[in-house]
C-alpha cells in the first residue's frame, strides 16, 4: 500500500503522439451516446416544468402536456411509464395563461381556449392541478363563462412506450408490437402491461368520473357547460406493484396544493438547520437550495438496509451516483450529517468487490452510477451498478474523514474500517495502472465512459490546441484527491482507527505524491499553472482549466505557487464574472456553450472558493460567492448545474447551459458549501495545541449526543452546550459590515491577486493551511467581519406550513415585483450586502443563538468566542422538534 521507492521523473516527452482517429480506442465506445449524456436538445420549450418525488417525476411543456416524441413524460426508476398525455378542447390545443410550481411535487396550470369552431376565444376557463407522490394525480377543471350553454369534447390523449431513460435522451426503441392494452368498457380506466424477458412495467390511468367513451387510447368527455357551472375529473396513475416510493406524499389534489397533507418532504426539511439572514434574496438562495435537496433525495434499501442519500438531478440523473452524491454530502454537512452518512453507507454496501471488465467494477472501487431500467436489468448497459469512476473512491475517504471531523462519529468510522482499507488497495493496486504513483484512467467496457473525472465528455480533457490526449489519462484532481484521502486517514488510524503505523506509511505515501506531482505537472510557462492531466505517453495537458481549484481544495499546492494559481483563475480569461469557466478563453477548444470546455458550473467554484479560502485568499474567494449567489438570482435562486461561459460585462444577465440540469443536487448544495468559509472550517486546523490529539494538533471536532447542538463561530472554536430543541444561524444585525461583499466585486479585475496582507501560512507539507489568521497590524474581528461571505437560510421547514407559509410566498412575490426582481425582466435591485454581521461593538444587539420557537426580539447573551467574535450556529444533531415556521 505504500511506494516501495521513488518512481522515475515523468514530464513532456520529446515527440508528441498525435491523436488517433479514436481517443478512446479500447473497445467499440458510442461516444454519441455515452459521452456526453446530458448534451441534448431540449424538445419541451424553455418554460417547460417539472414535478418529482424522489425517483419519479413528470415533466411536460407550460401548459402541462407531454407531446409524443418528446423527451418529457411520467418517469419512475428509470422506466417512462407515460410517453404523451395530451389534453385538448374541441380538437384545439389550450392557452397559457400561467403556469407555477407549487413546491417541488406539484404544480397548477391555468388556460384558456384560442377562437374553435362553435367556440369563442376565453370561454372557458381551465385548471390542472398535479401532484407526484404514491403515482401521479391530475385534476382538471373546467368552467364556462359564456351566457349560453356550450359544448365542450375534453379528450385526454394517452401515450405509453416504457423506454428506458438511456433511450428517452437519444433513440427510443418500438416496443408497440410488445405493449398489451386492456381497457375498461366503463371509461374508467386505461391499461397497458409490457413484459421482456426479466423486465415486466404496467401503466394503468385511472378516472374518478369515467370517460363518455375511449378512442385508442384517448378519454374523450362530452360536456353541456351553463354559465359558471363548473366541472372536474380526478386522474391517478398508480406506481406498479414493488416499484413504491418510501414514504410519498398522499391525499386529496386540492389538500396537497394547499399544504394541508401529510407532507413526507416538509417533515424532512423541517429537520435541517435553519439559517437566517436579514438579505431575504440570500435567504431564498439558501431556502430554495435546501428544499431542491429535499426533494432530490432518495429513501433506498441497498441490500436489506434503507438508506437516505440525494439523487444527482432532474430530469436525467434522479439515481445513485458516486461523484455527484459524494460532493453533495460534503458541501451540506453544514446543515447536518444525515446526507453525508447515508451516502457512506449506502456507497460502502455496494463497493466493487471483484473484476468485471463489462462494468468497470474492480475491488475497493466506489461507483459511479446504478440504474435500474430494462436495458440495464437486461445487461445491454452495465450500469447495475456502473464503476467507471476514476476519484469516487478518493472521495468517498475524504467524505469519510469530513463526517468524522464535523461529528465525532467514531462508530461509524470503525465499522466503516474495511471499506477505507478496500479502498485505500485500489488506489495503489488498481488506480495506479502502470506503477507511476498517479491514479489513472481507461474504460474497459464497451459501453463504459471514455472520461471518467468529473469532466466525462469526450472533449472533457483536451491540449491548449486542441488535441484530445490518448488514454489512459492521469488529472490533476485525481491526484489531488489521493492526496487529501491519504493524509485525511492517516489522521483516522492516528484517531479512532488506531493504527499509527500505517497513519505513518500513508503520510509518506502522500508526501511523495506532493512532491513528485509539483515537479510533473507544474508549466512555468504563460505565467506559471497545472498541466490538466498527463497522458498515456506521460506528456503534459496542458490547458488550464478550473481544476486547479480542486488543487486548492485539496491542499496539494505548495503556498509558494498559490499566488500564481489564484492569478490563473481569477483572470478575465478563466472568471467570467459569474464564476471560474471549466476552460480558459486562450484555448482553441473555448466555448462558453460546450459542457467543460468554457461553461461556469456553480459546484466547480464552490470547490474553487473552499480552497481558495483554505490558502488565506478570503476577498477571492467571496469574489465567487457573491457571484454565484446572484446568478441564482437570475434563475429564481436556483442554480442550475452549468451556466455558459459568457463574460458577464458584456451580456449583463447570465445564461443558463441549454440542457442543464435543475434542480441538480450539487448545484443545490453550493451555496452551503458556500457559508462554510463564513468561519473557520472544521476540517482546518485551528493554531495551538489540541490536547488529546496526536502530536498535540488535530481537527476542531463537533461531537453531536442526544439533546447536544454543536456550537460554530466565526473564526472561533466550537463547544457543546445542552439544547433540548433546534436552533438557528441568524446574521441579522443592525450594522453594514459585510464590506467585502457588495455588487461591484463581481465585476472581472485583473487586480483581484493583490497583496496577500501576510494571510498565507507557510506550513510545513502535509499540513492544512490555516486561512483565518489575520495579517499583520490587522485585527482578526475587523478582518473576519470585512472579508466574510454571510449567507443564511431559509425559515421554517420546507413545503408549505399553512397560511403563514402562503402569506409568505404572497409577500416574497410581491416583493419581487415591486424591485423588478424574480426570473425575467425588471430592472435591478440597488446594490445591497449580502447579509449582515456586527462584531458585538457598543450600541448594537450581539447576533446569538435563538431556540426554535423564540420570537425574533428575544434577545439571548450571545456567549464569547475566541477573538471577539459573537456570531454563533448551532446545527440540529440529532434533529429534534420542529422548526419556527
Amino acid at each position: 500500500m505504500t511506494l516501495s521507492s521513488p518512481l522515475p521523473t515523468v514530464g513532456v516527452m520529446a515527440a508528441v503522439r498525435a491523436t488517433p482517429a479514436r481517443p478512446f480506442p479500447s473497445l467499440s465506445i458510442d461516444e454519441s451516446d455515452n459521452g456526453d449524456q446530458r448534451a441534448i436538445p431540449p424538445e419541451l420549450g424553455p418554460d417547460s416544468l417539472a414535478v418529482l418525488s424522489g425517483p419519479t417525476f413528470l415533466y411536460s411543456n407550460a401548459q402541462g402536456d407531454v407531446p409524443p416524441g418528446s423527451i418529457g413524460g411520467l418517469v419512475h426508476l428509470d422506466t417512462r411509464l407515460l410517453s404523451g398525455w395530451n389534453l385538448t378542447v374541441n380538437g384545439g390545443a389550450l392557452l397559457l395563461l400561467r403556469a407555477e410550481t407549487i413546491d417541488h411535487y406539484s404544480a397548477q396550470y391555468v388556460l384558456t381556449n384560442p377562437e374553435l369552431p362553435g367556440l369563442p376565444p376565453n370561454t372557458l376557463g381551465l385548471r390542472r392541478l398535479r401532484y407526484v407522490g404514491d403515482g401521479f394525480h391530475e385534476r382538471v377543471e373546467l368552467v364556462s363563462f359564456r351566457r349560453e350553454p356550450v359544448r365542450v369534447e375534453l379528450r385526454l390523449a394517452v401515450a405509453v412506450d416504457f423506454a428506458d431513460l438511456f433511450e428517452v435522451k437519444s433513440r427510443v426503441r418500438d416496443r408497440s408490437a410488445e405493449i398489451s392494452r386492456d381497457h375498461a368498457d366503463d371509461g374508467s380506466e386505461l391499461r397497458f402491461s409490457y413484459q421482456r424477458g426479466g423486465f415486466s412495467a404496467q401503466t394503468r390511468v385511472c378516472c374518478a368520473k369515467p370517460a363518455d367513451r375511449i378512442e385508442g387510447d384517448d378519454l374523450v368527455w362530452d360536456l353541456e357547460l351553463g354559465q359558471g357551472e363548473e366541472w372536474k375529473v380526478d386522474l391517478h396513475v398508480p406506481l406498479p406493484d414493488g416499484m413504491g416510493v418510501v414514504e410519498p406524499v398522499r391525499g386529496d389534489i386540492a389538500d396537497v396544493i394547499h399544504g394541508r397533507a401529510d407532507d413526507p418532504l416538509r417533515r424532512w426539511t423541517e429537520e435541517r438547520a435553519v439559517l437566517r439572514s436579514d438579505n431575504v434574496a440570500l435567504e431564498r438562495t439558501i431556502r430554495q437550495s435546501r428544499d431542491d435537496l429535499s426533494a432530490l433525495r432518495l429513501d433506498l434499501e441497498v441490500k436489506g438496509q434503507r438508506i437516505m442519500l440525494p439523487g444527482a438531478g432532474l430530469p436525467w440523473f434522479l439515481a445513485v451516483f458516486g461523484r455527484d452524491t459524494l460532493i453533495t454530502a460534503y458541501q451540506t454537512l453544514v446543515a447536518g450529517p444525515a446526507l453525508a452518512k447515508g451516502t457512506l453507507l449506502a456507497l460502502a454496501r455496494l463497493q466493487g468487490e471483484t473484476c468485471d471488465d463489462f462494468t468497470d467494477e474492480e475491488p475497493g472501487k466506489i461507483l459511479h452510477e446504478v440504474r435500474s431500467g430494462e436495458l440495464t436489468r437486461s445487461g445491454e448497459k452495465p450500469f447495475g451498478p456502473y464503476y467507471g469512476s476514476a476519484d469516487a473512491t478518493q472521495l468517498w475517504l475524504i467524505l469519510l474523514s469530513e463526517y468524522w471531523r464535523w461529528t465525532g462519529d467514531d462508530e461509524t468510522v470503525r465499522r466503516l474500517r474495511d471499506n477505507a482499507l478496500a479502498a485505500l488497495r485500489w488506489i495503489d493496486e488498481y488506480g495506479d495502472r502502470d506503477g507511476d504513483g498517479y491514479v489513472e484512467y481507461a474504460t474497459r467496457s464497451p459501453e463504459g465512459l471514455g472520461n471518467q473525472c468529473w469532466r466525462d465528455s469526450p472533449d472533457g480533457v483536451c491540449f491548449a490546441d486542441g488535441r484530445i490526449p490518448v488514454l489512459p489519462l492521469a488529472t490533476c484532481d485525481l491526484q489531488g484527491y489521493t492526496y487529501d484521502a491519504k493524509m485525511r486517514l492517516a489522521e483516522l488510524f492516528d484517531g479512532p482507527l488506531g493504527n499509527p503505523t500505517l497513519a505513518r506509511r500513508l503520510r509518506d505515501d502522500a508526501n511523495t505524491l506532493h512532491e513528485r506531482f509539483n515537479q510533473d505537472f507544474w508549466i512555468e510557462e504563460r505565467g506559471g499553472y497545472y498541466a490538466v492531466a498527463l497522458d498515456g505517453d506521460k506528456n503534459r495537458v496542458d490547458s488550464k482549466t478550473s481544476n486547479m481549484g480542486h488543487l486548492l481544495w485539496s491542499g496539494i499546492v505548495p503556498p509558494e505557487r498559490a499566488d500564481a494559481v489564484v492569478r490563473q483563475l481569477m483572470s478575465p480569461d478563466m472568471f467570467s464574472g459569474w464564476g471560474i469557466r471549466t476552460l480558459s478563453r486562450e484555448e482553441r477548444l473555448y466555448n462558453a456553450l460546450g459542457y467543460h470546455l468554457g461553461t461556469v458550473w456553480p459546484h466547480d467554484n464552490s470547490i474553487a472558493a473552499l480552497g481558495l479560502a483554505r490558502y488565506g485568499y478570503r476577498a477571492e474567494s467571496n469574489r465567487i460567492s457573491l457571484a454565484m449567489f446572484e446568478a441564482a438570482e437570475e434563475f429564481g435562486h436556483r442554480l442550475p448545474e452549468a451556466l455558459s461561459g459568457f463574460d458577464r460585462e458584456r451580456l449583463l444577465f447570465a445564461v443558463p447551459y441549454p440542457t442543464a440540469c435543475s434542480p441538480q443536487a450539487w448545484a443545490a448544495g453550493t451555496p452551503l458549501a458556500l457559508i462554510r468559509h463564513a468561519r473557520r472550517q472544521p476540517g482546518q486546523r485551528p493554531p495551538g495545541p489540541r490536547p488529546g490529539r496526536p502530536g498535540g494538533t488535530g481537527p476542531d471536532h463537533r461531537r453531536a449526543g442526544p439533546g447536544v447542538r454543536p456550537t460554530v463561530g466565526v473564526g472561533g472554536g466550537g463547544s457543546q452546550r445542552p439544547r433540548p430543541a433546534p436552533a438557528e444561524l441568524s446574521t441579522a444585525g443592525a450594522s453594514d459590515v459585510c464590506r467585502g461583499l457588495r455588487r461591484e466585486t463581481a465585476r472581472n479585475d485583473e487586480t483581484s491577486c493583490g497583496d496577500r496582507g501576510g494571510r498565507v501560512r507557510r506550513l510545513p507539507r502535509g499540513e492544512d493551511v490555516e486561512p483565518d489568521r489575520p495579517g499583520p497590524g490587522r485585527d482578526r474581528g475587523a478582518e473576519l467581519h470585512r472579508l466574510l461571505p454571510v449567507p443564511a437560510a431559509a425559515a421554517g421547514g420546507g413545503g408549505r406550513g399553512g397560511r403563514a407559509q402562503t402569506d409568505r410566498r404572497a409577500a416574497d412575490r410581491h416583493a419581487q415585483r415591486r424591485t423588478g426582481g424574480g426570473r425575467r425582466g425588471g430592472p435591478r435591485r440597488p446594490a445591497e450586502p449580502l447579509g449582515r454581521l456586527h462584531p458585538g461593538r457598543g450600541g448594537e444587539e450581539p447576533v446569538g443563538v435563538r431556540p426554535a420557537g423564540a420570537r425574533r426580539g428575544q434577545r439571548e447573551q450571545a456567549a464569547a468566542h475566541p477573538g471577539g467574535d459573537r456570531v454563533r450556529a448551532r446545527l440540529p444533531w440529532p434533529p429534534r422538534g420542529r422548526l419556527p415556521a
